[in-house]
């Protein structure tokens, strides 16, 4: 991860001479002093780089390895059903369906509901305790001894794995540029690509303890995972760190420069302010919140059914368990890849919505090979295809969302309500690939399909049209009645509606 992070630090987007001369003169920079007074254009190029260097050591590598954790604890029955979990707990197949379920609707529910208590009780503080509870859930699934001791760690792993996900996005986004943040999102997100990888490998391994203690291989998977996300839970008070301004590892200078060069960028994002009900309106009244959701659930709704079926689709093409979970890994390496590559295109070009449209086209054609080829070779074919069509999106869209609304806390509910909405339909996808559609599965690939091209594509081409039209009216000067007879503060304070805050295509 370290790695690809220095890959990328050279080409990290620096500010621009016109931004630098309005960090030095702005007025909304009078509350901000400036450690670099004095310096040549060029002596504050290579402190940026520096410090965006900084920024991403100590905050994108442990990050990232948390979201890794929490999506191999959420997909892991997946590996776990077919080592036999099913049938050792004597589950229908409506009751494992259930299972499924009921994880998608707690994490929904409360999502939007997280980055207003990661705001208020601090990043070190709200994420180590809810990873501590959620791996101690993950613990109890390798315990229970029926379907309805299984849906209830469910329940609450769901409660507890709801904040991480939107959290981390939203925290991230008051450190970096808009121009910047793609490409972190796009690592961070890899994580999960990478667990689908790592978990096929970790599930084969795991599942050789079986009749150890007297359990069985799939409890195993359960117990060991969820005993190490105790102890990385534990360790991140230490690990993760808090706001821009409060950020310990940061000198007073640098703080200063993350907060100046955010208000470059039109953001206010990582100061304090105190949480009212009208920013939580906002983002309800906002039609980017609904557009990036329906965007997202196209996106979410096939990722989850591919995460969580995967090992079952290629179990059903003639391979044992074991082999079943070794060749889920190849799909999800070159996903993170991907995932990866288009995070950085995308800061590049600031075209998120075609990257969107064009990464889904790979999707599109792997189920099409799902549901129209009976041969096992180009159904793996299409195995590779779906998650590279789907991974990618995922991290593409939420930056895309993030780019676009702006303000302490109206970003982080708008976030919530975007991921929290994607992620209830991860309750469709739980059961949209049922034991009765053996081997192929055709209905299943039939309605990812269908999301991929009706929410994700359709709601990409939208999006982007109407984002399109807003930055002309507001380029043509249509907009700049909102600000007339507002103070300085009360312009800051409308964000995304302020005339000269332009929307990322």
């Amino acid at each position: 991860m370290a790695t690809a992070i220095g890959d990328i630090k050279d080409t990290i987007p620096r500010l621009s001479s016109e931004d630098e001369k309005n960090v030095g003169t702005h007025q909304e920079f009078a509350d901000i002093p400036d450690p670099d007074a004095g310096l040549s254009e060029e002596e504050r190029a290579a402190l940026d780089r520096k410090l965006l260097w900084k920024l991403d050591v100590q905050l994108i590598p442990w990050l990232s390895f948390l979201y890794l954790i929490s999506f191999l604890d959420r997909t892991n029955i997946g590996n776990a059903k077919v080592d036999g979990l099913q049938e050792d707990l004597k589950m229908t197949n409506g009751q494992y369906n259930a299972s499924l379920s009921v994880f998608f609707v707690s994490y929904a529910l409360f999502e939007p509901l997280t980055n207003v208590l990661l705001k208020r009780l601090r990043p070190s503080v709200f994420i180590p305790i809810i990873m501590t509870i959620w791996g101690v859930c993950m613990t109890t699934m390798g315990l229970v001894h029926n379907a309805s001791g299984l849906m209830c760690a469910r329940w609450w792993l769901g409660v507890a794995e709801a904040g991480l996900f939107p959290g981390v996005n939203y925290y991230l986004s008051c450190w970096y540029k808009r121009s910047e943040f793609g490409i972190r999102a796009a690592i961070f997100f890899s994580a999960a690509a990478l667990a689908g990888s790592f978990g096929g490998l970790l599930a084969a391994a795991i599942a050789k303890m079986d009749g150890i203690g007297g359990k069985r291989g799939w409890a195993w998977i359960f117990i060991l995972e969820g005993l190490f996300t105790i102890i990385v839970g534990i360790a991140s008070y230490w690990m993760v760190h808090d706001f821009p301004d409060d950020a310990k590892f940061l000198t007073p200078d640098d703080r200063a420069r993350v907060l100046r060069r955010l208000k470059a960028d039109k953001q206010s994002s990582a100061e304090h302010e105190e949480f009212k009900m009208s920013y939580f309106w906002a983002s309800v009244r906002d039609w980017k919140t609904w557009a990036f959701a329906v965007i997202y659930m196209g996106c979410d709704g096939a990722l989850y059914a591919f995460s969580l079926f995967l090992p079952s689709i290629i179990n059903q093409l003639g391979y044992t368990s074991t082999t079943a979970n070794l060749l889920s890994v190849p799909p999800y390496a070159a996903a993170a890849l991907l995932t990866v590559a288009i995070g950085y295109l995308a800061d590049r070009t600031h075209q998120r919505g075609a990257c969107n449209i064009a990464t889904s086209l790979l999707g599109i054609v792997g189920f099409s090979l799902l549901l129209g080829s009976s041969k096992p070779g180009v159904q793996y074919a299409g195995t590779f295809l779906g998650a590279l069509g789907i991974y990618p999106c995922i991290a593409n869209t939420i930056s895309w969302c993030s780019n676009n609304v702006e303000g302490v806390y109206k970003r982080g509910v708008t976030i919530g309500f975007v991921i929290g909405w994607g992620n209830l339909n991860g309750v469709v996808s739980s059961n949209i690939y049922r034991g009765r559609d053996k081997p192929r599965y055709l209905p299943g690939h039939a309605v990812v399909l269908a999301y991929m091209v009706i929410f994700l594509v359709g709601g990409s081409i939208l999006t982007r049209a109407l984002l399109v039209w807003e930055n002309k009216k507001r380029a043509r000067g249509e907009r700049d009645a909102w600000i007339e007879g507002k103070s300085e503060k009360e312009i800051e304070m409308l964000g995304d509606r302020r005339p000269d805050f332009m929307y990322m295509l």
